[in-house]
């Protein structure tokens, strides 16, 4: 049985799930997902 997932929810649950534990962390992941998304932009 093979389990494939895809890479945004992943991450988008986990960013969920440390906005939670710690909310501060906010804007770095707002930031760094900005920023990725800006580089792949660039990228393709």
């Amino acid at each position: 049985m093979t389990i494939h997932l895809q890479l945004m929810p992943v991450l988008a649950l986990a960013a969920g799930i440390a906005i939670l534990v710690v909310p501060r962390l906010l804007n770095y992941i707002v930031a760094a997902y900005l920023i990725a998304i800006g580089v792949i932009g660039l990228i393709r």
